[in-house]
């Protein structure tokens, strides 16, 4: 088979009856789907200490409170 680009298959698609159009939409929604489900599913605790190093020097509390200042 050869290789289509995404232009090259659109060009293809405008083609098809509206019937058929949808049934392609059908089909790719159940393929991406499958693919999506596929993946392995993350954890936001992957991030746990991320960029620690950025705030090492810094007192929090102040830098908290000088954000909360600025909103004022």
């Amino acid at each position: 088979m050869s290789e289509l680009n995404c232009d090259e298959l659109l060009g293809q698609i405008r083609y098809l009856s509206l019937e058929e159009q949808a049934r392609l939409l059908e089909e790719l929604v159940i393929l991406v789907h499958a693919r999506i489900k596929a993946w392995p599913r993350r954890s936001v605790l992957e991030f746990e200490g991320i960029g620690k190093e950025a705030w090492e020097g810094i007192d929090v509390e102040q830098y908290i409170n000088e954000e909360r200042n600025s909103w004022e």
